[in-house]
């Protein structure tokens, strides 16, 4: 929750120079409903805002608009003890209880909770606090140690082997017990021989053993969370076993306080309850293991050790020693160590395992590479670029947590329903008891189905039902190359019609290359072609590159006063000329007509290639122009997309006529021509239509447009600043990636239908089963342990899809 009620609220804000940006600042907040006042300082770079329910995401929405920024720092906590969606919620609602947190979101699958703050606005111990004060155990932040880190096991191993030990445990003591209860059924013989009062002592002994051995845990979390009005389920499995128990030790011990027809133990239900339930966690924690192993195999791929030059010699170190700048040798079918460039040698390294790409890529002097990727034959010679938290492959293990750590707004519904769920349960089981007693069964007779109504229920499983499915369907993901930065992007991406793509760099290559240069009359082609290669040289423009090569061999002069014009072109100062390059519209700024030029710029737009025009002196110079090839892959992958039933749209600076001639063989649905960076988001926004839309870009200039869509994709080999407004990336930069990021988004949304429907279900159909007497308690126990399981293994088989 960002809502709370207060009267004073004090952010930090970021990128105040003067008193007018403290006015600007104020005027900004004071605007957010519900603000009464405002104070900035500009000394300590703080507001103080004055208010009743004041919403710190509201307010910080309004210094960006303002252009400035208040960080917002992030605390994680993993924590143990929650068994079920009313678990998350009671933490939920604790966490944001505590003074200064903004925001909170708990993950069950992950049992990780992510807190939201303003910079040293609340301290870990605070938090840890209050998940120990819920009745929950927050884990001790781990020392910052990369060796150790490695070691370390993995998510939930302790967990899981609490519960393995606990189920085989309880297996073995209540094995007994329901061997000779249901042999009794089948032969009654060993009915009789087993109805007398050793036997009690003995069901009870081992049910006691059962109840405050194994099962203890139950009671430990259980009856705590009860008592402060807020029941999970433990609370369900600790109140139903212990009144099954409670019953049979009074028939046992003072079987006279109960009518003589009731005199009936279920020592057995309590011990079998407590075997089944643990089982099906047990089972449950494994497969939320296999789940989060996406993670686990991503850290496995860094290499334990290193060779590195040091002193003249090679020396072998431990990865986590490496350091920036330090030069490491390579031997044929290594791991890379760490992201470093190639120094010497060549050879084709496997980097599947980061970017989906099974076929090898060249790599030589020059070339970065990634660390965890593979090497070929070759021996290299690297120089390493990054370590630790810098690598790219660190930075995807985070971003894949933080998709995992996410929730997805079809979450809310689950949500809802837990947090009266608990309660509802024991309100229902309490009306089961006296109804069949009124209906005259007796205490034992309404003990059976109030019972049975305490253990069928399932929170669990709605709990589980999102996030396992979010956790499985984005580490499938990563591994096919395609990274979700936030896990709300998996529903927002099932829900476009509309698929926009910038051209170059999306579409194409990004490395056009000079097809054309046609002087005009007075001009000569190398002299036109030096000057303007000379003015582009310092410019990142993809004309500048094409102009580079053109002029490889020819000495180019130092361009002077060089200026970008943007959405226009550029001009420059070469050897005492003015060279001017850029879009038509740029030389109609000029006031120079292309009009001598239109017939060779139509004919060269109508083959797919751009033109340029240039300027020397205030005259016009010549046409030129490049064309960028098409990727390999963007038909295919379009074709794709078309068969997912999505419009595709291309949105591009290109003139009509060359955007047409790109578009026309693709079969795109819409072309946006002729666009500014500036102008994208519009072109977003028109072509959005009355459906949501994704942009797919790669350039500093798609990063408005990125943001602006419903979804941004963002092509990994492009620029960090587009990957940053984007919430998906594709690590390939392949363009297929589009489709398999949407075709994962569809796969994982249906697994999360399904899985709730289930949930819901379960719930609604057994629990009046179990009201009219009609499910055995025992059985009911398997049923729910069963059941997540079941929602678990459903997300299980994400990990197939493609």
């Amino acid at each position: 929750m960002s809502t709370i009620e207060a009267t004073r609220l004090s952010l930090p804000v970021e990128g105040m120079s003067c008193a007018s940006c403290a006015g600007r600042v104020e005027r900004a907040l004071a605007a957010v409903p519900g603000v009464e006042g405002v104070s900035v300082n500009l000394a300590t770079h703080r507001a103080t805002v004055e208010g009743a329910a004041l919403d710190r995401a509201a307010l910080r929405e309004a210094v960006a608009r303002a252009g400035y920024a208040s960080p917002e720092a992030v605390t994680e906590l993993d924590v143990e003890g929650m068994s079920c969606a009313s678990c998350t919620g009671r933490v939920e609602r604790t966490l944001a209880a505590v003074p200064g947190v903004d925001g909170v979101s708990v993950n069950l699958a992950t049992h990780r909770a992510t807190v939201r703050h303003a910079p040293g606005a609340v301290g870990r111990d605070a938090l840890e606090a209050a998940v120990a004060g819920a009745g929950y155990r927050p884990v001790p932040e781990p020392a910052p140690d990369a060796a150790a880190a490695e070691e370390a096991p993995p998510p939930g191993a302790g967990e899981e082997a609490g519960l393995r030990r606990d189920a085989l445990r309880a297996i073995a003591l209540a094995a007994p017990l329901f061997l000779v209860e249901m042999g009794g059924h089948l032969l009654p013989a060993l009915h009789h021989a087993v109805d007398g009062t050793a036997w009690r002592w003995l069901g009870l002994a081992l049910a006691t053993a059962v109840m405050f051995g194994p099962g203890w845990r139950f009671h430990r979390t259980g009856w705590p969370a009860l008592f402060r009005g807020g029941p999970e389920m433990n609370s369900l499995v600790a109140l139903g076993t212990l009144a099954a128990w409670a019953y049979s030790v009074v028939v046992t011990l003072a079987p006279g306080l109960v009518p003589e027809g009731q005199r009936h133990v279920y020592f057995e239900a309590s011990a079998v309850i407590v075997a089944l339930v643990l089982l099906g966690r047990w089972l449950e924690a494994r497969s939320r293991g296999r789940a989060s192993s996406a993670i686990r195999r991503l850290l496995d791929l860094r290499p334990a050790t290193a060779r590195v030059e040091r002193g003249g010699a090679e020396e072998e170190v431990p990865a986590s020693a490496l350091r920036v700048g330090d030069v490491m040798r390579l031997r044929p079918g290594e791991r890379v160590p760490t992201d470093a460039v190639v120094l010497e040698g060549e050879s084709h390294v496997d980097e599947s395992m980061v970017t989906g790409e099974s076929v090898p890529v060249r790599r030589g002097p020059g070339d970065a590479v990634v660390g965890g990727t593979v090497n070929g034959r070759g021996a290299l010679r690297l120089r390493a670029t990054a370590v630790g938290a810098g690598t790219v492959l660190a930075r995807i293990t985070r971003l894949v947590e933080e998709a995992q750590g996410g929730k997805l707004p079809v979450q809310a519904l689950a949500d809802r329903v837990t947090r009266v769920f608990v309660p509802a349960v024991i309100l229902v089981a309490a009306l089961t008891f006296l109804g069949w007693l009124a209906a005259g069964a007796g205490p034992a007779g309404a003990l059976v189905p109030a019972v049975a109504v305490l253990i069928i229920a399932c929170p669990c499983a709605m709990g589980l039902a999102t996030p396992v499915a979010v956790m499985v369907g984005t580490g499938r993901a990563a591994a096919l190359g395609v990274l979700f930065r936030r896990g709300a992007a998996l529903q927002a991406l099932r829900e476009v019609s509309v698929v926009a793509m910038d051209k170059t760099g999306t579409l194409t290559e990004g490395r056009p290359v000079l097809t054309d240069l046609v002087p005009a009359p007075g001009f000569e082609r190398d002299a036109l072609l030096r000057l303007v290669a000379a003015a582009e040289a310092s410019s990142e423009h993809p004309l500048a590159g094409a102009l580079r090569e053109a002029a490889k061999g020819m000495e180019l002069p130092r361009a002077a006063k060089v200026e970008a014009v943007p959405g226009m072109g550029l001009r420059a100062e070469v050897e005492g000329r003015r060279v001017e390059v850029g879009a038509d519209r740029f030389m109609a700024s000029l006031g120079l007509d292309v009009a001598p030029f239109a017939a060779a710029a139509s004919r060269l737009a109508e083959a797919g290639r751009s033109p340029v025009f240039a300027a020397v002196d205030g005259r016009l110079a010549g046409v030129l122009a490049m064309a960028d090839p098409l990727r390999a892959t963007t038909p295919a992958a379009l074709a794709a997309l078309r068969g997912m039933g999505l419009r595709l749209a291309m949105v591009t600076g290109d003139n009509r006529r060359t955007a047409e001639a790109v578009a026309r063989p693709l079969g795109l649905d819409a072309v946006e021509a002729e666009v500014r960076p500036e102008g994208k988001v519009e072109a977003v926004r028109r072509l959005r239509g009355a459906g949501r839309i994704a942009f797919v870009g790669d350039g500093v200039n798609d990063a408005p447009a990125l943001a602006a869509a419903d979804v941004g994709i963002a092509i990994g080999t492009g620029t960090e600043v587009a990957i940053e407004s984007a919430e998906v990336v594709l690590m390939s930069g392949d363009p297929r990636g589009i489709a398999t990021a949407v075709s994962l988004s569809r796969a994982t949304m249906a697994n999360i239908r399904g899985n709730l429907f289930w949930a819901f279900a379960y719930n609604v159909v057994l629990i009046p089963v179990a009201v009219a007497g009609l499910l055995s308690p025992v059985l009911a126990a398997a049923a729910m342990g069963l059941s997540s399981v079941f929602v678990v293994g459903n997300a299980l088989r994400l990990r197939r899809a493609s």
